[in-house]
């Protein structure tokens, strides 16, 4: 079978190395990274090309593609591809609004009254969100409505001060079309851990994979501005160490009546569907949904998988999609920035793997925002390879995934403290409080 995965980064290796064994894996990417290039047949180009991307898959004669990246489902890359006759493993255009608009998303929650809501309020107007902001009289979320990459949002407390400067941030959003839209959405603040559910879904049923914990603050300690993620671990009953199976069965719960009113408001929605929650005290509440496999934590589930990754695409595209089999172990990833990321990373600058060292500690590398140029990876400023560890218990994932970080060498960082014990107990202790 011939598959086309497009996308350029870490998530998109790790989907290519859940398939290239079972299939005749080709690859449509805008950099050349190392670990794709590698494992399929590639081509560079811009993955937001929609009618290039159709007409290649044509020529290739590929029984499916599998699409990475949230921006061409933005704009209808799956309706395109499905027009001409190739089936997708993606979301249509008005399915993955479930992403890339917020106010679609808060709205079919209300309208359906799936579980797991909370207050919120939709403005294109300053002065309305003003009012709002003073009337509800609690800290809140502020998030421009379309996509920014996971760096438009913004909470008093943490990054905004106050409520002054949650107006200020509204003002710039609307003024500014950050997020492509002149509207915003302002949530309620939830108190809580955060976590994510990726699953599967074949337009009626979903197969949910374990749980997730990201940690998407820039330096150590969840400090310093919001990134796309700079690791994340996951335990080895699919659980996490703060999240038992009553809540986790509940957040399934909630990303099951999604799909439900999805397909209600707009028809089926087939792909992977990715929920961010957070868990409160009175149990899990959806802080927001993506449209496809999270980045970082596609590298934490992806490799655990038993079950045939081709058997599971092949299920959405029929409608039929059956159980995963995950192995049970705990993982931890660990991403490797540039410098000043996520503001001022360099690009440009050489990075060296020693990939066997690596191997050896029970690590995998998957390449991310790279570019390879005569036998050379370079950075682009944006996060560069994720370092990923399998173990038994989730103390030695994490030992050897800190231990595997010293084989890259370059200009880069890590949050050394993604999945240690000192910042699981804290977790743990967190949420303690939280219930009394």
């Amino acid at each position: 079978m011939k598959i086309l995965v497009v996308g350029t980064g870490a998530r998109e290796h790790a989907i290519c190395q859940a398939l290239h064994e079972e299939a005749d894996l080709y690859s449509l990417m805008s950099n050349q990274n190392p670990g794709i290039a590698r494992i399929s047949q590639f081509k560079i180009g811009s993955e937001m090309d929609i009618q290039g991307v159709k007409k290649h898959a044509l020529n290739l004669g590929v029984d499916m593609v599998v699409i990475g990246p949230e921006a061409p489902l933005e704009h209808g890359i799956v309706d395109t591809l499905n027009e001409a006759g190739i089936p997708c493993v993606g979301p249509t255009q008005e399915a993955a609004r479930i992403e890339t608009d917020k106010a679609f998303m808060r709205d079919l929650f209300a309208k359906y009254k799936v579980p797991g809501s909370i207050a919120y309020g939709v403005f294109d107007g300053v002065d309305d969100a003003a009012e709002f902001i003073d009337d509800f009289g609690e800290d809140v979320v502020v998030k421009p409505v379309g996509l920014t990459g996971g760096k438009g949002v913004k909470i008093v407390g943490e990054h905004l001060k106050h409520s002054e400067d949650a107006k200020s941030y509204v003002k710039e959003i609307i003024d500014k079309k950050i997020g492509g839209h002149a509207s915003v959405v302002i949530e309620e603040r939830l108190v809580g851990e955060e976590f994510t559910v990726q699953a599967l879904v074949d337009g009626d049923n979903l197969v949910p994979m374990p749980a997730v914990q990201d940690h998407p603050h820039a330096y150590e300690g969840d400090q310093g501005p919001i990134t796309g993620g700079m690791g994340s671990y996951s335990d080895k009953n699919g659980l996490l160490p703060f999240l038992d199976q009553k809540n986790y069965d509940a957040s399934v719960k909630v990303m099951e009546e999604t799909v439900k009113a999805v397909k209600k408001e707009v028809g089926p929605y087939k792909g992977v569907l990715y929920g961010q929650f957070m868990l409160c005290r009175d149990g899990p509440r959806l802080v927001e949904y993506n449209a496809r496999f999270g980045d970082p934590e596609a590298m934490n589930v992806l490799p655990l998988l038993e079950t045939s990754m081709l058997e599971l695409c092949q299920g959405v595209i029929d409608g039929n999609i059956k159980k995963a089999q995950f192995k049970r172990q705990a993982t931890v990833c660990k991403y490797l920035v540039p410098n000043g990321y996520p503001d001022s990373g360099k690009p440009g600058q050489p990075i060296h793997v020693d990939e066997e060292k690596i191997h050896a500690e029970g690590g995998m590398v998957f390449y991310a925002a790279v570019n390879q140029k005569n036998n050379e990876v370079l950075t682009t400023g944006s996060r560069a390879l994720a370092v990923v560890t399998t173990a038994d218990d989730l103390q030695d994932a994490e030992e050897r995934c800190e231990r595997a970080t010293k084989f890259v060498e370059g200009d880069l960082y890590h949050r050394s403290d993604v999945g240690t014990r000192q910042l699981i107990e804290k977790r743990i202790q967190h949420m303690q409080e939280i219930r009394g």
